[in-house]
């Protein structure tokens, strides 16, 4: 596919409810803020969003969700958590797939209260360089042009579903089975050379709260983030591209995987229930 030009990244804002929230947002806020593409439902969040040079898009989205809360068990009252797939067992990367509830796990430092679920035969992290199964790297055991269009924000692993482009990511208290509700979901995407490409939030009673277009960047790295001015997002329905992987990267089958995965710090939204299902990991 012919090497597209990189979207600059443009300065544009949608209004939140709330001006204090507002003012926090926009006080030194770079890269791009853009609106839902359809069904946007109230509240409405700001979205930052940038493709290329990525480094101050994401930084700044680290910054208004607050400190990472790394591996530690329990809902904290700020901050964030974050997913780099980097640290991932060779056990549960490709060729194998990593188990729904991985970062979920009670044990930390896993503790990161996502579940993964997709209606493709599972989900995958991709394998490092020295692994022991001799597997390609970046999905080069799908595809061997893999490794040259996907490209990786933080080393060396990427994430994506297989058997479909479809992955749905619900919020739990980390390290248990207690539903919770975030601020809000952002994430590192490479080589997305179409609008298709996008995330639909949904609070706890599967209403949506907005779907958003990732930025174009063509064998390039995108990052797209909602942030909500208190905890709604119970659930993220994250596509990828217009197919699963396994075609080349074309104008009819647009290919894209995705890197680190950054959210506001799960709250709980329920009394303790019955988990998603148990891994054991």
């Amino acid at each position: 596919m012919a090497m597209k030009a990189m979207i600059p990244i443009r300065r544009t804002f949608i209004l939140p409810a709330g001006a204090a929230f507002l003012g926090a947002l926009l006080t030194g806020c770079g890269g791009m803020l853009a609106g839902p593409t359809a069904g946007a439902a109230a509240p409405k969040p700001v979205v930052i969003s940038g493709a290329g040079d990525i480094r101050a898009v994401v930084e700044r989205y680290r910054t208004l969700l607050g400190p990472d809360n790394g591996g530690e068990p329990g809902s904290k009252p700020t901050g964030r958590r974050e997913i780099n797939w980097d640290k991932v067992p060779d056990e549960f990367a490709a060729p194998d797939f990593l188990p729904p509830d991985f970062f979920n796990a009670s044990n930390a430092p896993r503790a990161r209260g996502a579940h993964l679920s997709t209606p493709g035969r599972g989900v995958q992290v991709s394998a490092r360089r020295d692994n022991p199964t001799g597997t390609p790297v970046r999905f080069g055991h799908i595809n061997p042009t893999y490794p040259k269009i996907f490209k990786t924000f933080s080393e060396e692993r990427l994430f994506s579903p297989i058997g479909s482009n479809v992955v749905d990511l619900t919020f739990y208290v980390p390290g248990t089975s207690t539903p919770a509700l975030t601020r809000g979901f952002g994430a590192v995407y490479t080589d997305v050379d179409q609008e298709h490409t996008a995330f639909e939030y949904f609070d706890k009673d599967g209403k949506s709260l907005g779907r958003f277009a990732v930025p174009i960047a063509n064998e390039g790295l995108s990052f797209l983030g909602a942030i909500f001015e208190r905890p709604v997002v119970a659930r993220v329905r994250i596509v990828y591209g217009t197919a699963a992987l396994g075609p080349n990267d074309s104008a009819t089958n647009d290919v894209a995987v995705m890197d680190d995965f950054i959210y506001g710090e799960p709250q709980a939204a329920a009394p303790a229930g019955s988990s998603p299902g148990s891994s054991g990991y």
